[in-house]
């Protein structure tokens, strides 16, 4: 499988939210490709050990790798985090905004809680891209820039409404960022859009220590974003083992359907349509 240039051995990765779930499982990936890896996370010792796995991993040792404490929610921090990575590598080859957080926001409670989902899962998002895009684009290399969305931020299932919108601003960012890319004159650089289905991590395990069986592992996820890439894919939508692409396909299309035929809103939950929506489904 041909790799995508940002995936070279020798280029640098830039990996926030890297000491747990999927963005450690993609530090420890990019590290085995030969990539240097710098891996930004809040200071814990989490993040710690995920260097040192990371550093076990990579054939360039210590020297390959690099953990900088960032809040992503803060620009500062990002800045900071730009700043230390270009001092140490001197580029930047990829960047994936992943740090997010799963706190539980309804539509007209948990004030405190959306604001601080906002500014982790969308500010942090946006602070990586009017951070590194520019210094980025300045090197003329070719380049990717993945941010971590959400399945919940297309369908929108009731529940944790701030994480939807939170995921659903993701999802408007990256469609925009990819479209300013391409017809940006002389760049080189890819944005992609990774839609992880149900997947194990130390965000939506809870109390759980073991992976329920309709689960993938944050490791099957970076196995298809690097497929995907690979191939030229701005959405990356991951199944599980419990749904499959087909089943994904048809209730996002039913969710954009809502609007086309004038349902209520999130009808694929509304007792007037279950039986119309199953239907759909085996269509």
């Amino acid at each position: 499988m041909t790799h995508h240039p940002a995936l070279t051995s020798g280029r640098v990765a830039v990996v926030t939210g890297a000491a747990s779930g999927i963005g450690r499982a993609a530090s420890l990936r990019f590290a085995a490709l030969g990539l240097k890896v710098c891996l930004a996370d809040l200071a814990s010792d989490a993040l710690e050990a995920a260097r040192d796995a990371v550093v076990a991993e990579s054939p360039l040792g210590a020297a390959g790798v690099m953990a900088v404490p960032t809040d992503v929610a803060d620009i500062a921090h990002v800045q900071a985090l730009a700043d230390a990575v270009y001092n140490q590598y001197g580029e930047v080859g990829l960047l994936m905004n992943n740090a997010a957080t799963g706190a539980y926001g309804a539509p007209w409670e948990d004030m405190d809680v959306w604001r601080r989902l906002l500014e982790i899962n969308l500010f942090g998002v946006i602070n990586g891209v009017q951070v590194f895009t520019k210094r980025m684009l300045a090197q003329g290399t070719g380049c990717a820039i993945i941010n971590t969305g959400s399945k919940q931020g297309i369908t929108c299932p009731p529940g944790n409404t701030a994480y939807n919108v939170s995921k659903a601003g993701v999802k408007v960012l990256t469609e925009a960022l990819a479209h300013g890319l391409r017809t940006e004159p002389g760049a080189h650089i890819t944005a992609h859009l990774l839609i992880p289905g149900s997947t194990f991590t130390g965000m939506t395990g809870g109390n759980h220590k073991e992976k329920p069986p309709g689960a993938w592992t944050p490791d099957q996820v970076v196995d298809m974003l690097i497929e995907g890439m690979s191939a030229g894919d701005f959405y990356i939508l991951c199944p599980d083992n419990e749904v499959t692409q087909e089943i994904d396909h048809k209730r996002i299309l039913w969710a954009a359907q809502d609007i086309i035929n004038n349902r209520p809103p999130l009808s694929r939950w509304h007792p007037d349509y279950q039986d119309a929506f199953a239907a759909f489904l085996k269509e």
